[in-house]
């Protein structure tokens, strides 16, 4: 990737932790993810990360519920890439990849165990064998959420030995309380030992919170994809809280073309990536 290659913008349209108390703008239903993510696609992203929540707010991984909100974005918003999330505060063990069988485009696999907030996401080597021959049954492409260096070098040897399919699409996650703090001399690092590890992996970077318009900065100007989305962050600056998904976004392709950059239409998005069109 080079600096004028058009920038694909992920937006995480819920996650599992910000409520409607933080901000009224986040969406919770499925008719509500739903059009979020097409406000957000019309903005300009054209992948949506996604978790679902169930009837009181709360985080899970029912399949039932992704299938639901899978078909609502196949129907409303044609050629947006979905991504489901098989993360840690949605269910435990192998429940946290129940949905795969709906063969998705893409799902999050983070390939090694660290420190959060208040606990351990613990993805256990055989937690993660599963969710990755998972997900090559079912023709999923992984997206590596590395928290940590170690975890740039585990994706790239289960390419090695087979466990996993490449090329990968590699997402530095920044910013997380006892994680990987926000630092450019290590965001660079991680993005050379990804190039050298995996010449042919595409990257992005998520920010958390106020951190996320620094990554998206750093990812537009190095070349990389950005992610955006009320998942990680509920503001659009110190004073205001964003009035949607789509407004963030905006604010991404903003970023993009402030370095002479442009958001990556659907059709290239997957080309970029290798998936169907």
């Amino acid at each position: 990737m080079t600096a004028e290659t058009p920038g694909i913008i992920c937006c995480a349209i819920t996650g599992s932790l910000p409520t409607k108390d933080d901000n009224p703008a986040v969406p919770v239903t499925i008719a509500e993810q739903v059009e979020s993510t097409q406000e957000a696609f019309e903005a300009g992203a054209t992948i949506a990360h996604c978790h679902v929540r169930d009837d009181e707010g709360k985080p899970t991984s029912d399949p039932e519920r992704f299938a639901r909100l899978v078909e609502g974005l196949k129907k409303h918003v044609p050629g947006m890439i979905i991504q489901l999330s098989t993360g840690g505060r949605s269910g435990a063990g192998r429940e946290r990849g129940g949905m795969l069988p709906l063969a998705p485009d893409m799902a999050s696999l983070t390939v090694g165990s660290n420190n959060f907030p208040t606990r351990v996401y613990e993805n256990s080597p055989d937690l993660v064998d599963w969710l990755a021959g998972e997900m090559k049954t079912y023709g999923v492409k992984p997206e590596i959420e590395a928290f940590d260096l170690s975890h740039i070098f585990q994706a790239a040897k289960m390419v090695e030995d087979g466990r996993l399919t490449g090329p990968l699409h590699v997402q530095f996650v920044m910013g997380v309380k006892n994680a990987m703090p926000v630092d450019r001399e290590s965001f660079e690092y991680f993005i050379k030992t990804t190039k050298r590890l995996m010449p042919d992996a595409t990257w992005c970077a998520a920010g958390i919170g106020r951190y996320q318009r620094v990554l998206n900065e750093w990812c537009a100007e190095l070349g990389g994809h950005l992610r955006t989305g009320l998942e990680d962050n509920i503001r659009l600056d110190r004073d205001h809280l964003a009035p949607s998904n789509a407004a963030l976004v905006k604010l991404a392709v903003e970023q993009l073309e402030k370095h002479g950059r442009r958001a990556a239409t659907a059709s290239e998005a997957r080309a970029m990536l290798g998936l169907a069109a």
